[in-house]
Order: C-alpha cells, then sequence, then structure tokens
C-alpha cells in the first residue's frame, strides 16, 4: 500500500527538508513528537548533535535517532490493532511493560508508530503507521476524528451519567465532555468521544465512584473492530486511509 509522500522529495541530493519532516517520514514518530525529539538531543546530524528545529536535511546528509541510522521509507505502512489490556502505547518503556509496537515486529520490517494512545489497561483500537503525514492529520485537533468505547463497570451506571457527560462534568478542574453516551444496560455504556484528553472516561467514571472492569475502544472514525480479535491486526485499505483523511479534511473546513 502506498501513498504520496506530500511535501517530501529527496530524489535531487540537493534538495533538503525540516529535519522533523524527514525524521516523520522515516518511520521515527509524529512529526509533532519528532519535534520533541529533536529538542531533547537525541537526534545527530552528520555526527553532530541537533536540537534547531529549523535544521534542514538532504539525502546525502546521516541522520542517527539515539545512535541509529533513519532514512525516508518508501512503503508507507496503515496498520490497525486491536491492542489487549496489559500494552503500552510506547516505542519503548523504561519500566520493562509490554509494548503495543512489539505486537508487529514480526511482521512489518519498517519503524511503525502509534496514532494516539491507549492507557496501559485498556484494549481495543489503535492504528500504526510510518507515514508522518497521515499521523499529522488524524492528531490534529481540528481533525475532530470520533472514537467510540464500550465500557463495563463493576457496579450498577448511574442512572443520570449519560446525560451528564454529554453536557460536560468536571473533575479536578478539568472539564469532560463527550459527544455522545449511551447506557446499554446497567453495567454497559457507549461513548464516543471527539477531543479525548488524557484518561478522560476513566476520570469521570472515577469522579463517580464507578469502577471500570473492561474499557474498549471499537472505532475510529469510519473503521471498526469487526473481525479482529484481541491481539490481531490488519493492514487498512486504501479506501479506509482515503476515508480516514477525508473524515480529516471535511472537519476542517
Amino acid at each position: 500500500m502506498r501513498m504520496r509522500n506530500r511535501g517530501l522529495n529527496l530524489q535531487d541530493n540537493d534538495s533538503k527538508i525540516r529535519l522533523q519532516v524527514f525524521l516523520a517520514h522515516s518511520g521515527v514518530a509524529s512529526r509533532r513528537a519528532c519535534e520533541k525529539i529533536i529538542e531533547s538531543g537525541r537526534v545527530s546530524v552528520n555526527g553532530s548533535v541537533v536540537t534547531e528545529l529549523g535544521t534542514k536535511v538532504s539525502a546525502q546528509d546521516e541522520v542517527l535517532v539515539d545512535g541509529k541510522k533513519v532514512f525516508p521509507e518508501e512503503t508507507k505502512r496503515y496498520v490497525l490493532l486491536n491492542k489487549p489490556a496489559g500494552y503500552v502505547c510506547t516505542l519503548s518503556d523504561e519500566k520493562g511493560r509490554p509494548v503495543a509496537a512489539e505486537l508487529l515486529k514480526e511482521a512489518y520490517s519498517e519503524r511503525l508508530y502509534n496514532v494516539g494512545r491507549l492507557d496501559m489497561f485498556s484494549q481495543g483500537l489503535i492504528i500504526f503507521t510510518n507515514d508522518g503525514d497521515f499521523a499529522a492529520a488524524l492528531s490534529h485537533p481540528s481533525a475532530e476524528i470520533e472514537k467510540e468505547y464500550i465500557v463495563d463497570t463493576s457496579l450498577p451506571l448511574p442512572r443520570n451519567l449519560a446525560e451528564e457527560f454529554q453536557r460536560g462534568i468536571r473533575v479536578d478542574g478539568i472539564f469532560y465532555k463527550c459527544k455522545s453516551a449511551q447506557e446499554i444496560n446497567a453495567r454497559r455504556m457507549k461513548i464516543v468521544l471527539i477531543e479525548g484528553k488524557n484518561r478522560e472516561i476513566r476520570n469521570v467514571f472515577k469522579s463517580k465512584e464507578i469502577g471500570i472492569k473492561k474499557l474498549t475502544r471499537v472505532r475510529i472514525g469510519s473503521v471498526t473492530i469487526e473481525g479482529l480479535l484481541s491481539g490481531q491486526f490488519r493492514e487498512l485499505s486504501q479506501y479506509e486511509v482515503q476515508g480516514l483523511l477525508k473524515l480529516c479534511r471535511s472537519k476542517a473546513i
């Protein structure tokens, strides 16, 4: 599966692009995350550590991240993973916890990184890619891509929780508001988020003293979990990739 590398042209050795763009198209991380990687001093160009975001590089330059050489990959990957609970969404973990990206390593030689996150105890859909433009489009606040979750609780749900969450709930000074919430039964709720603040659902339920037994993301935009068992993954079709990008563009208009 291939997509046009928008803004990336290194066929001419004299052509130069910004370092964070080079890294994003090398499958290091999203463009925004690559900026932080540069600023933290983890990147070197031709043997010298670079921390300036305005730095430009060409195909002739040797670019290393954490001492390992990186280069733009021609084949772009878009992988949908049904992440099991117990895995963290990071490329490496200093605490030695299982990393979701490791589930893909045997199938893909490219450096893939996650678009967005699920916390360690949550499960369900997450997209991995090495396409910086795609990741940036989906991650941008203006994209407003819907994420749908199924929440299973240990105690019966308060009867007004769905309506209250849709109106908005303030917890520890942070305002949480879902796009929609629907009580499926006494201990299960379907929730659709757009903004998705850190641990939003967990914080709202905790404020109501309702324990969550299982939190599963079942949809990202137009892509659903149907047919994908826990731990399984598949490549998104070109139609699905374009469909997600179309949703981003429609929100930006």
